[in-house]
């Protein structure tokens, strides 16, 4: 048995050694400046690092997750390679007889060489990301296998290293995914929102109407059918994105409770609709985010049939931006202006934002449909990154150059210009955060990533407010809320509404 272990270990080692001396015999096209450049930029995981950065900073709150899954697989695979792997196997450097002079690099890798510790951290990385948001890992997946090729190529690494390397990596993000998976199942509890009086109870469902938006994808359909079956008079309709304001309307005008399936932007259509119609909201979470029923306490479709089943509902503020005031032009033989006209309030649940944000929403929705989601957000935030500018405004009065103005219904958790989550709904503050102009934006945005929560900087500020006045918004400057995107008006006010949708959760 010994005899046999060892003529499959020296069978591997002459593959291995026959492998390594291939890729050094042979020449590839422009690798020898850019490899050895790739390795040296994954040292201690400074690329990696980089990446999730910028990911956190100009991606969507689901990236953001990505990432922070990312730099956690990257963790442990690192941990345990330096600490199990390297020792446990103490496998000597490969010779660099047959390596090119100019692929070697300058400073030798002192530690043993089994397995590699970059291709580790390139494919938990990489790994981590993918699972949580897959066309980014799509992205990067290219690079890991280029850093992790890179050290077979430089000759630091046998082939074998990099691919037990990948494996640990790769294992890695699995069990960092199973851990927070369980992490996120146990956080999904109520908050400490004011429990409403009277809800209408409707066991059957009779007098609740339920839009589905279509485009939202088969999660809006996918856990309707036990609504039905729970609810089997409710009336069920179904309708594309454009038609969605319309219906909506005659749905609230008709029903005794609105029921919405679909995600944040949809969710927000129904609850603007459901204030002006003075009735409930019964949210059903099925779109691609679903950031204000998490925060509610909604794990899914049967949570909301048990509240409407029991009567059980809560009232949660509405954070509310109106136009104006818009002077309106002179009336004919009339020197005097008469008094600005009031313009339409629009509503957010979530978050409000001017500047970066809205500038990379708006460049990823017109090239998603063409290049893919992955790539769009990139390209977009390399957009955002090269050729935008502050944005010059007014705020509470006072003239600002912002690169981001950031509101958010309710405190959030989590540092930096555009954060995470909230415990309640309830509280009826802005939670408004700025990173001031100059210089360029990424910079400030990494700087305002790595702030406190409620910290005064010349990059960051951030603090609590109940209401704000912008005012001198340049014509054409996008807003983004509930990441929905659309033109700010030269000047409006942002506020809440505490207490003023009622909306239905189990106590």
């Amino acid at each position: 048995m010994a005899d046999q272990e060892l003529t499959w270990q020296g069978a591997l080692a002459r593959w291995d050694r026959r492998l390594f001396d291939a890729v050094a015999r042979r020449h590839w096209p422009g690798a020898d400046t850019v490899l050895p450049r790739l390795g040296r930029a994954a040292n201690h995981g400074v690329l990696w690092g980089g990446a999730a950065a910028a990911i956190a900073v100009f991606g969507s709150t689901r990236s953001r997750k990505a990432a922070v899954r990312g730099v956690a697989s990257l963790a442990l695979a690192s941990a345990t390679i330096n600490t199990v792997g390297k020792w446990s196997v103490r496998r000597a450097r490969p010779l660099l007889d047959g390596v090119p002079a100019v692929r070697r690099l300058n400073t030798q890798p002192w530690t043993t060489s089994f397995p590699s510790g970059h291709a580790a951290s390139a494919f938990a990385f990489t790994t981590g990301l993918a699972l949580e948001a897959p066309e980014w890992g799509a992205l990067l997946a290219p690079v890991a296998a280029s850093v992790a090729f890179s050290r077979v190529y430089t000759g630091v690494h046998y082939p074998s290293d990099v691919v037990a390397g990948a494996a640990f990596g790769v294992a890695a993000g699995l069990v960092v995914r199973k851990v927070a998976r369980g992490v996120e199942g146990s956080r999904i509890v109520p908050g400490d929102e004011r429990k409403v009086v009277g809800a209408p109870a409707l066991p059957d469902g009779e007098g609740l109407t339920v839009v589905v938006n279509t485009d939202s994808g088969t999660a809006a359909r996918a856990g309707l059918d036990s609504v039905l079956d729970r609810l089997p008079k409710a009336e069920l309709v179904e309708c594309a994105g454009p038609d969605l304001p319309a219906e909506l309307a005659a749905a609230a005008s008709r029903a005794t409770v609105l029921g919405i399936c679909g995600g944040d932007g949809t969710i927000n259509a129904a609850a603007t609709a459901a204030l002006r119609a003075g009735i409930p909201l019964a949210v059903f979470p099925g779109g691609t985010l679903n950031h204000f029923a998490l925060d509610l306490g909604l794990a899914g479709a049967e949570d909301t049939c048990r509240a409407l089943a029991a009567g059980h509902a809560v009232r949660v503020a509405v954070g509310r931006f109106t136009p104006g005031p818009h002077p309106a032009p002179p009336e004919a033989g009339s020197g005097d202006a008469p008094p600005a006209r009031p313009a339409e309030s629009g509503y957010f649940l979530n978050t409000f934002s001017i500047g970066a944000y809205p500038e990379l929403l708006r460049h990823r929705l017109r090239w998603a449909s063409r290049i893919g989601g992955g790539p769009a957000a990139l390209l977009a935030a390399w957009r955002v990154l090269r050729a935008e500018h502050p944005v010059a405004l007014r705020l509470a009065g006072r003239p600002r150059k912002v690169w981001l103005l950031f509101a958010g219904n309710g405190t959030y958790h989590g540092t930096g210009p555009t954060p995470r989550r909230r415990d309640s709904l309830g509280e009826g503050l802005l939670d408004v955060r700025m990173v001031y102009g100059g210089g360029r934006p990424g910079p400030r945005l990494l700087a305002a990533a790595f702030a406190g929560p409620l910290t005064r900087s010349p990059v960051h500020t951030a603090t609590k407010l109940r209401s704000l006045r912008v005012g001198d918004i340049p014509e054409g400057t996008p807003l983004a809320y509930d990441g929905e995107y659309a033109h700010a008006p030269s000047a409006l006010v942002l506020d809440t509404l505490p207490h003023a949708l009622i909306v239905y959760r189990p106590h």
